[in-house]
């Protein structure tokens, strides 16, 4: 019979880790279900740690930073007004993820610790040069998402280490930045992507790009960046040109496989098509400034 555990507290955590080592960790379930139900995974033990109170909610820490608890789920960011006014490029990617139920119960922790390449949250987290917070019973560390994940389903995560939240520091001058997200899948909806894009782009008032950061999706076996793409559009305008050089960079960078979502040619086609849509929907991407 499997072990399932219910900590309220990390310290009640840390007592499930010392007597079931290879115990899973679970928040919304909506990852490790399906793995479990497909027999890709059988663990012995369960740590549910969705009722544990320091790994959920959303604040707003000394200057500025949003600290998004790793339980809290996608409904929860999705409504949160503090994540749609600085960061709508997160917002996009979650509303495009899977269904209704399925955002009220996944969690932003799980998201990132499944650390699949199509993870829908993972390119905005990128592109805003997310900062993760790590805990186990010893001690906590803060790392660059970037630098979390290491290839297909593999992390730095450690025994007995759980992912705590996820830290966002709001874009310099987050109202004049382009935020976009987009993702092409076999369906309009519910479908894991063949490609997508987190883009964000502070221009200024005569449309030469300041800053800027890419981050694809499905195109590599992590998220993939491209800072030749992005040298390609800082300090020019915002022209079809522009993005053209920039889209052929980003190519070049690409690594996609085939399989049964998409081949490699076509998804190195869509990568670039992302990218060059960002000519039509500049003008709408931007957050309000009115807050």
């Amino acid at each position: 019979m499997r072990n399932v555990f219910q900590p309220e507290s990390l310290p009640e955590l840390w007592r499930v880790f010392e007597a079931h080592p290879g115990a899973s960790v679970c928040a919304g379930g909506t990852d490790l279900l399906v793995k479990m139900r497909s027999a890709m995974m059988n663990p012995e033990s369960i740590a549910c740690v969705d009722r544990i109170p320091d790994l959920r909610g959303i604040t707003t820490e000394e200057g500025g930073m949003l600290r998004i608890g790793a339980c809290a789920t996608h409904g929860q960011i999705v409504s949160d007004p503090a994540v749609r006014r600085m960061f709508p490029i997160l917002v996009r990617a979650v509303e495009n993820l899977g269904s209704p139920p399925i955002r009220n119960m996944g969690t932003i922790g799980g998201n990132i610790c499944t650390a699949s390449p199509a993870g829908d949250t993972l390119p905005p987290l990128y592109a805003l040069g997310a900062e993760i917070e790590l805990r186990c019973k010893a001690a906590q560390r803060r790392m660059l998402l970037k630098d979390f994940i290491s290839g297909p389903g593999k992390t730095c995560l450690r025994q007995g280490e759980i992912l705590a939240s996820v830290r966002l520091k709001p874009p310099e001058g987050y109202y004049n930045n382009i935020q976009h997200f987009e993702k092409v899948g076999q369906r309009n909806a519910l479908a894991c992507s063949i490609a997508s894009l987190a883009a964000l782009l502070q221009v200024a008032s005569d449309g030469v790009v300041l800053k800027a950061a890419l981050a694809w999706g499905s195109v590599a076996p992590v998220v993939m960046t491209c800072p030749d793409a992005e040298k390609e559009l800082i300090g020019k305008p915002l022209t079809s040109e522009t993005l053209r050089r920039a889209a052929a960079a980003a190519r070049q960078c690409a690594n996609p496989i085939s399989d049964v979502r998409a081949d490699r040619d076509y998804r190195l086609e869509v990568l670039g098509n992302l990218l060059m849509r960002l000519l039509e929907v500049a003008p709408e991407s931007a957050p309000a400034r009115d807050y």
